[in-house]
Order: C-alpha cells, then structure tokens, then sequence
C-alpha cells in the first residue's frame, strides 16, 4: 500500500463500461516506494469518499481490484482509505 495526496480529480466521458460509477482521483503518492516515485501522479478509482487535498491510503496492482470488489476491473491503484492521522517512532 502506498499513502498519497489528493491534488485533483479526472473526468473522462468515454470509459470502460466496468468503470461506470466510479470517481477518478488524481493522486500524488508522498514517499518513493519500488512502483512509484515521489512527485509521480496516478490516477486511482475511489472507493471511500475521498477529496480534494486529503491524504488518502492507496492499494495498487490485483490489491486494488481486489478492493474495488471486482478482479476484473481495468485498474492498477484504488483508493482504499482515508488518512485521519500519522504517528512515526524513532
């Protein structure tokens, strides 16, 4: 899973039928991980409510069809949470 950064959402008229219904959300990811770079933009399926400039928990790859309730779905990232609050230890 990755964490991320609302910065905008995307509109397409013209879509796979499975996709209808579903909110694009453009998503910044904030750290590197081995899939994507920090400063790297994705476009994920929204299956929580999420907006505009919040912190989102982010599932990708058969994870976030898995999470969008359907293996079939054409989608490689799905927003999975909603981030309320973060905590690192030393």
């Amino acid at each position: 899973m990755l964490l991320g950064k609302v910065v905008g959402t995307v509109t397409a008229t013209r879509k796979s039928e499975t996709l209808s219904g579903y909110k694009f959300l453009l998503v910044q990811p904030t750290m590197d991980t081995g899939e994507v770079k920090h400063g790297e933009m994705l476009v994920a399926i929204d299956v929580v409510g999420a907006g505009v400039g919040e912190e989102v928990i982010l599932a990708t790859g058969r994870a976030a069809r898995l999470a969008a309730g359907n293996e079939q779905l054409p989608v490689d990232a799905t927003v999975v949470g909603i981030v309320d609050g973060m905590q690192m230890s030393a």
